[in-house]
């Protein structure tokens, strides 16, 4: 343990332990877990479909979901990992976060009411929430909050104007992968939305070993540079009968006298 926590406040040890040393707790079992279950466990590797029961509510569920959570994963690792000093030679920090608040509320929304219909779907359908894990409604609820968290920090974005809160959340999330000292500070005072929406998003890395969510990392991207085939039969075509092969009687064995 750091000497400096013995000497800190409650508030300020928990703040330092949830934004200083939570986050690599969350990655170290992120990647560690997620080998292991790809080692040992691949059958459970995947999604799980319910596709064969109410598929009209599933495709529009599905496509907006997807569409719009990877615009989001997208736009949080670019815009939170890119350093400032490499993209105001191109965009300034104020306009940077003004598309970054207009692209997320777009994307958020989609993904929002995609997410919405699945658990509507997961949680209503009987049939559907028979054949539906724990793990399964517990990573649908998880990932709805997070949204709410998302789409309600929007209005504190935009009462910050001079960019100065998205400045601090990238260098914490930039922070993290450069081991900076004293990291916990960049986040220390910033509006609550923000502090759960980052908790929350940290605890998402921590259980995405023990969910579907893993399969993310096999998405089957080599499908869209592969070669279409086409399997073509012809109504017309006459099929000739086979004759029946004629079978002969097997010769008969007299017993000698």
């Amino acid at each position: 343990m750091h000497s400096d926590l013995a000497t800190l406040p409650l508030s300020d040890w928990l703040h330092t332990a949830l934004f200083g040393y939570y986050p690599y707790i969350c990655l170290a079992v992120m990647i560690v877990g997620s080998v292991l279950r790809f080692d040992r466990e691949q059958y459970s590797w995947r999604s799980g479909s319910s596709q064969m029961l109410r598929k009209k509510q599933l495709a529009w569920g599905s496509n907006l979901f997807h569409i719009g959570i990877l615009f989001l994963f997208m736009g949080h690792f670019v815009g939170l990992l890119t350093p400032h000093a490499i993209y105001q030679y191109v965009i300034t920090a104020e306009a940077k976060q003004l598309v970054a608040i207009v692209a997320g509320s777009i994307a958020g929304t989609m993904c929002f009411i995609g997410l919405t219909l699945l658990m509507h779907r997961r949680f209503f359908d009987a049939r559907i929430r028979v054949t539906s894990t724990f793990g399964d409604n517990a990573v649908l609820v998880i990932l709805w909050v997070q949204l709410v968290l998302g789409l309600l920090t929007v209005p504190f974005s935009l009462g910050h104007g001079d960019a100065s809160v998205m400045l601090r959340l990238s260098a914490w999330a930039q922070g993290i992968f450069t081991f900076a000292p004293n990291n916990a500070a960049q986040v220390q005072g910033l509006d609550w939305p923000y502090l759960v929406h980052l908790v929350l998003g940290l605890t998402i890395f921590l259980l995405f070993p023990f969910t579907r969510l893993v399969h993310m990392l096999s998405a089957p991207v080599w499908y869209l540079n592969r070669r279409g085939w086409q399997l073509v039969r012809t109504r017309n075509q006459v099929i000739e009968p086979r004759e029946a092969p004629v079978l002969k009687p097997a010769p008969s064995r007299v017993p000698a006298e």
